[in-house]
């Protein structure tokens, strides 16, 4: 496999979303092939009512490539879409591949490995690509919704009419794997709210309100679903620009919108890390994380992998912040 020698020093981080979140074997043999990289493989969870698995990698951005291409090879080859079923919006196997810079890593080089990955999934396993983020070829395709939420079938529908075409290889999708999203994009957090309701369409309402595109909170896109294996609504949310709008804002915003309902919040679940600054004030506990303990953060996460590199503020050991895992795009 051919790497540009430029990047190999470069530390990023890589969250792979593989729509699998049922089979133990396969969700097995996927964590084993990133445990047998070079990247350092800091969370992994998997959600059977979503039917999705998320993994978070960090290291050089030459051993992230490596790794995402072998992990792809193995989703292409026993993940089947055709008989794949959750509430998750999905169009691939690999359904989608964000890189995110950490500090001294620049933009370009992650355009660059994400541009990389998406030439050798297309010339080596035939899964089409389409890029989002910075990665994007067109303003259009920035967003990853313009292109993942039609879903697997129904892209493959359009596509057929040359229409929505990817940015590498097709026409056609792959017949049981579809295509691939890949981007790059700054941090963003995943963050499940869970409500005391059966009701999704007090969830989807309630998603309506926060979510920006309909005049909501700064930077947060929402869906709202039942959880099955829970009896539970659910309000699941990215948060894009934590500059801008707060977890504790959003955390407040649905309450408040679940008041209008007399619908209670019982608590929330983050998936994948976060960091640091991210949860204060008073950390994860205050809003209302399951489990919540250090390993969330995303510092303490490189700290203990001994990846190198600035990424956002170290948390402080004398923080009186009581840590108590888990991103899906």
């Amino acid at each position: 496999m051919e790497v540009n020698q430029t990047r190999v020093s470069e530390l990023a981080e890589c969250i792979p979303n593989f729509s699998e979140g049922q089979d133990p074997q396969l969700l097995e043999l996927l964590k084993q092939s990133m445990l047998s990289s070079k990247a350092s493989l800091l969370d992994h969870n998997h959600d059977p009512d979503h039917n999705r698995s998320v993994f978070t990698l960090a290291g050089k951005l030459a051993d992230i490539e490596k790794a995402v291409i072998e992990s792809a090879a193995i989703a292409v080859d026993q993940i089947d879409l055709r008989k794949h079923r959750g509430v998750h919006p999905r169009i691939g196997a690999i359904d989608v591949v964000p890189i995110i810079p950490l500090d001294g890593c620049s933009m370009e080089s992650c355009v660059a490995t994400a541009q990389a990955i998406g030439k050798q999934v297309w010339q080596q396993l035939k899964l089409p690509v389409y890029f989002y983020g910075y990665a994007a070829k067109s303003r259009e395709r920035q967003q990853l919704q313009t292109v993942r939420k039609f879903g697997f079938e129904r892209l493959a529908a359009i596509v057929e009419r040359n229409e929505l075409l990817p940015d590498v290889g097709g026409p056609s999708l792959h017949p049981t794997a579809g295509a691939c999203c890949i981007g790059v994009r700054q941090f963003m957090i995943a963050f499940n709210i869970q409500l005391a309701d059966k009701d999704d369409q007090v969830a989807k309402r309630i998603a309506g309100e926060i979510r920006e595109s309909s005049g909501g909170l700064s930077g947060v896109k929402a869906l709202g679903f039942y959880i099955k294996s829970k009896q539970q609504a659910q309000v699941s949310i990215n948060l894009t620009r934590l500059e801008e709008t707060s977890l504790h804002q959003v955390f407040n915003k649905v309450g408040e919108e679940a008041r209008k309902y007399s619908v209670q919040v019982l608590g929330s679940e983050l998936i994948g890390l976060a960091p640091h600054k991210a949860l204060l004030p008073g950390g994860g506990r205050t809003l209302g994380i399951a489990g919540f303990h250090p390993g969330m953060v995303l510092e303490n996460c490189l700290q203990k992998a001994k990846v190198t590199g600035r990424t956002t503020e170290s948390p402080d050991p004398n923080d009186p912040m009581q840590c108590g895992n888990r991103e899906s795009e």
